[in-house]
């Protein structure tokens, strides 16, 4: 062999040999923390033998003689999957994202500590029972036995971002309910783009799109008949946009409903439940099966890090939620002593703000010293857009008193509708109506919600040198909507106007509109009695009445055009015999929802202009009841097209919206209609915090899909998108149950991801198929049935014991 040749063998030799080691080095990364299911594992603290089966799906079932047991070992399991969200969680709930990714969060860290999350969760803490605190304790324990047996083997989002978690504390878990109730708080992204339109249009065009709220008559409970703002609310939109990114925006939609035994075929109560929030991996929910041998046993879905079945069901009681969209925050002008900036005028008297130092870590080894300051309602929190000319101080319902964690143990444990109020009572910070059914019979519906008593309309920035703007409270528990066995025979909600007009108290201007609760009651009255079948027909539903209330006009409209191209008329006759269902298959949903984002922005672009138009897009609920509005008032100058010297009208916007449609379906799915499907534009991909980094992802496979589906923003089954990015699918039902009280064991349950975090486990996203094609799987609480069902057998026993 020549000497030539032999240096092109050696350098083939190496590359292949650094491609080998790259590939065993990149492999080893990427199966970091992979948790053994099988075996036997000791830890210490364990009184009597726990035994954990995990299903095809690794659902973990967990069977222990005592509590402070169980709750070690679920804090072991918990940890075995999702050990990087339960971390990152963490760093949003104390404000430290800063310390792994970077100086560019250092506002938002800023904002987050604001909120004082971990002044909520010693309220929270100091309010438990001895039980409470006992478990708890047991599954921080359980959490750090388990990052102690990994011996820095982690997983692999720690590799990549250079650090290792650090101690779980309870306080670390109880962080989860500020962090909710922030999450959810409506005002926070709407209220400052209706404030800029009423600014730049006036107050008449402004009325055209006012939400209507009045109006609405579909009830959840119907048998209860500045530019300083602006710039404020932006900034804290912006700080907001970041935790958003990172994939962890909890609940902003979700639908529920609870049929009688009258309606049921079974003769017994069936609870249905899917609650609404951004699609991602890993998914926020983590189904679990937690038994104390006779003494409890409890099936559903925990938030990270907690050790507590949020919804679900018992042996006696099936529980789930949806979110109230109440207006729980308000801003206030406050006036500064000019002799000294740390004090505040409150009822002809100066006092002194609460400053509070903050050291901020960023990776790399630098850190920043900033100040917050408080006044007696909250934060002041104008200093995040440096306004120079006034103090904007805020109070929202998180820094309130409540137990949200006290709720969900006792709900572990409740066996009747008393119970269930007990437990629910706490419930105030995150505003839920929770749904109720039990094994006697009983359907319910309570409001669980911190609604502020207050003068005025929660939306305009109140003087905050008075109390009169102050909150006076919160309505009593007793006062606040519930049903319990209505004569309809079933209970349900789904975001919308809570209670009629003559309801006392103000409760929000942002519920959804009523096209999902619409559907949900059309359908639990289309037949007299509803199978296991028929409601999971319901949560598959992608039947739209916003479709129905829209498409006579867009056909009437179109029908007085007289030039329509024969592509336009083949169009206009697809529309024509639409049904009105959302199928990924069909063409027609692909055409009404290009019209729909094309005519709003034909009807507001132009008065709005480019920069205003961008942030009204961006909103999920105010374009929304804009169209409903010019929908109803057809003469709205909003139709008017500022960019001609014409004088266009309704008429004119459906049919320019209509065909720039048509054209742009033809440019991007081709020329024939009838081969549009709505599922070729509109997918699903579960997308991981660090996913978006190409190399990552490619390297890690951090994104599962894209997947296609059906279904919108105003179905039942409801694969949302934003408006201003369509149609790529950001959030739908995170997971989806059916629990029939007469045999639980007929339970039906799914989640959009996987019960794993890690990205190289075979059960990071393995329900995904399920999901998109709204199957289930079984939930079984027999324990024959859940060992006749195990794959896997995990043996805990504590030191000392065999």
């Amino acid at each position: 062999m020549s000497k030539g040749k032999k240096i092109i063998l050696i350098i083939v030799i190496a590359i292949v040999l650094v491609a080998v080691i790259g590939f065993l080095y990149i492999r080893s990364l990427a199966r970091g923390g992979l948790p053994e299911y099988d075996g036997t594992v000791t830890l210490e603290g364990i009184q009597d033998e726990v035994i954990v089966y995990r299903d095809q799906y690794a659902i973990p079932h967990v069977y222990a003689k005592n509590e402070s047991d169980l709750y070690r070992a679920v804090g072991y399991c918990y940890a075995q999957d999702r050990l990087w969200q339960m971390d990152l969680v963490r760093r949003v709930t104390t404000g430290r994202l800063s310390e792994i990714f970077g100086e560019d969060l250092v506002e938002t860290d800023l904002l987050l500590r604001a909120l004082r999350i971990p002044e909520k969760s010693k309220m929270l803490l100091d309010d438990m029972s001895e039980e409470m605190h006992r478990a708890s304790e047991s599954f921080s324990d359980g959490v750090n036995q388990y990052i102690k047996s990994l011996d820095g083997d982690l997983p692999v989002e720690f590799a990549i971002l250079g650090y290792a978690p650090e101690e779980w504390k309870p306080e670390h878990s109880a962080n989860v309910i500020g962090y909710m109730a922030w999450d959810l708080t409506m005002p926070w992204d709407t209220e400052v783009v209706h404030h800029k339109i009423r600014q730049k249009v006036g107050d008449a065009m402004y009325r055209d799109i006012y939400p209507d709220i009045p109006g609405f008559t579909t009830h959840v409970y119907p048998e209860y008949a500045k530019m300083t703002e602006l710039d404020l609310r932006q900034s804290l939109m912006a700080r907001a946009q970041v935790i958003e990114d990172l994939g962890l925006v909890l609940t902003k939609g979700s639908n529920n409903w609870a049929i009688s035994g009258k309606k049921s075929v079974t003769g017994n109560p069936i609870l249905c439940n899917d609650m609404h929030l951004g699609l991602f991996a890993p998914g926020i929910w983590y189904r679990m099966h937690q038994v104390v041998e006779g003494k409890m046993n409890v099936t559903g879905v925990l938030v990270p890090a907690q050790p507590f079945i949020t919804c679900g069901h018992n042996d006696h009681i099936a529980w789930g939620m949806t979110n109230v969209m109440v207006d729980d925050m308000d801003f206030y002008l406050e006036k500064i002593n000019p002799d000294n900036p740390d004090e505040y005028l409150f009822r002809g008297k100066w006092r002194p703000l609460k400053v509070q130092k903050e050291t901020i870590l960023i990776s790399g080894g630098k850190k920043v010293e900033k100040e917050i300051r408080f006044t007696h309602r909250g934060p002041i929190v104008s200093g995040f857009k440096k306004v120079k000319d006034a103090v904007i101080s805020m109070r929202w319902i998180g820094n309130e008193k409540s137990n949200e964690l006290r709720t969900v143990f006792l709900l572990n444990r409740a066996k009747n509708w008393n119970d269930f109020k007990n437990a629910v009572k706490t419930f105030i910070s995150i505003s839920q109506n929770i749904i109720y059914a039990d094994t006697a019979g009983n359907i319910g519906l309570y409001c669980c919600s911190g609604i502020p008593i207050r003068k005025g309309n929660g939306i305009d920035i109140q003087p905050g040198w008075t109390d009169e703007f102050d909150w006076k409270g919160l309505v009593p528990f007793e006062k606040r909507p519930n049903s319990f066995n209505p004569k309809s025979g079933f209970v349900s909600s789904a975001n919308n106007k809570t209670v009629g007009n003559d309801y006392p108290y103000y409760i929000s201007h942002w519920f959804d509109p009523p096209h999902r609760i619409d559907r949900i009651r059309e359908m639990l009255t289309e037949k007299e009695k509803l199978s296991i079948e028929d409601l999971m027909k319901m949560h598959a539903d992608q039947k739209s009445k916003l479709v129905e209330i829209l498409r006579p006009g867009i056909i009437e409209e179109m029908g007085k055009v007289g030039d329509l191209t024969p592509l336009e008329k083949q169009c206009l006759d697809i529309f024509e015999r639409w049904d009105g269902v959302m199928s990924r298959e069909g063409s027609a949903p692909a055409l009404f929802e290009k019209f729909y984002i094309t005519f709003i922005q034909n009807v507001f672009a132009d008065e709005l202009g480019d920069d205003l138009y961008k942030e009204f897009i961006k909103q999920r609920i105010v374009p929304k009841y804009a169209v409903g509005n010019i929908w109803k008032n057809r003469s709205s100058v909003w139709c008017d097209d500022l960019s001609t010297e014409e004088k266009e009208t309704f008429s004119d916007m459906i049919q320019k919206s209509f065909k720039s449609s048509v054209a742009w379906l033809a440019d991007e799915l081709g020329s024939n209609p009838e081969k549009w499907h709505w599922g070729d534009i509109h997918k699903l991909t579960l997308e991981h915090p660090l996913g978006s980094v190409a190399i990552l992802d490619t390297l890690f496979s951090l994104n599962r899909g894209p997947y296609r589906v059906g279904g919108s923003f105003h179905t039942v089954c409801p694969y949302s998108y934003k408006l201003g990015k369509p149609f790529a699918v950001t959030d739908g039902a995170s997971q989806r149950h059916i629990f029939p009280v007469d045999n639980w064991d007929k339970s039906l349950t799914v989640i959009p991801t996987g019960i794993s975090g890690i990205p190289a486990s075979d059960y990071y996203c393995d329900q995904a198929e399920l999901y998109v094609n709204n199957k289930y799987h079984n939930d079984y609480t027999i324990r024959e049935l859940v060992e006749q069902n195990a794959k896997y057998k995990l043996v805990i026993t504590g030191k000392g014991k065999k």
